[in-house]
């Protein structure tokens, strides 16, 4: 069902909330936007602007490297300034209130956590850029480390204990999910009574699949975005509004 008007939507939404016992939400880029984190996909997002580097040319690419960090470093000052928004402070205030026991995301901008969120309970499933992994052993980096070997050698850096290359601890093309964060989310959908996709066009797959694991398992199914999705007939509410707006109100955000 589609909401008629925001308010209607809201007091609906209000209504699920109330009734149910476990809910999971699920954020896609929507829901940080509209912190001023930019997007990959739309027209003037990201990758229109720059070409994505797939993982295989990462590792293969001294070059694709370089310029992979080239970017991040560049992002920097806006992924500092970010600060969570209504959105996410209100999905904060139903995991305080002991309703949401995890939070699935597509988001790679650590904003769940600084609203509150443990980091246990923020299964990530394109990884965090707010710092980095090596490919080989898999130890974690701060930023910081990897800005100053950049700076020093004047390239992409490498593992200290293995030598193998250094990402930000992010997903790209072509490299595996983490399985870890897929069998979690998967467990999630399938025991909630409420799921909730958030800020999420719902086409990257296989994460676009958890609503209808959700569906398919008893749980009501919400959808709040911008722009129709292809899984709005399934869903029992679709509120077509900005997230802030929907989601702060009926939490006193």
């Amino acid at each position: 069902m589609i909401a008629k008007d925001l308010r209607s939507g809201v007091e609906r939404l209000g209504d699920m909330i109330a009734e149910a016992s476990t809910i999971v939400p699920f954020t896609g880029a929507g829901i940080s936007t509209e912190c001023g984190i930019p997007d990959f996909r739309s027209p003037g997002g990201l990758w229109t602007r720059n070409r994505p580097i797939p993982f295989d040319e990462f590792v293969a690419s001294p070059d694709a490297r370089d310029e992979a960090w080239r970017r991040r470093f560049a992002m920097e000052p806006t992924f500092a300034a970010a600060r969570p928004g209504r959105g996410h402070r209100a999905l904060a205030s139903l995991y305080r209130a002991g309703k949401i026991p995890a939070i699935v995301t597509q988001n790679i901008d650590n904003l769940h956590q600084m609203s509150g969120f443990a980091d246990e309970h923020v299964i990530e499933l394109h990884g965090n850029t707010t710092y980095a992994r090596c490919i080989g052993c898999g130890k974690a980096y701060d930023l910081a480390w990897a800005k100053l070997r950049f700076e020093e050698t004047g390239g992409a850096p490498d593992c200290a204990d293995c030598d193998e290359p250094v990402k930000t601890a992010t997903i790209s093309f072509g490299q595996a999910m983490p399985e870890d964060a897929m069998r979690r989310a998967t467990e999630l959908a399938q025991h909630c009574d409420l799921f909730i996709a958030i800020g999420s066009s719902l086409v990257v797959w296989p994460a676009a699949g958890f609503p209808m694991i959700a569906k398919n398992c008893g749980a009501r199914l919400v959808i709040i975005n911008n722009e129709p999705t292809e899984q709005d007939d399934i869903a029992d509410l679709v509120i077509r509004h900005d997230i802030g707006e929907t989601l702060g109100p009926f939490v006193g955000n």
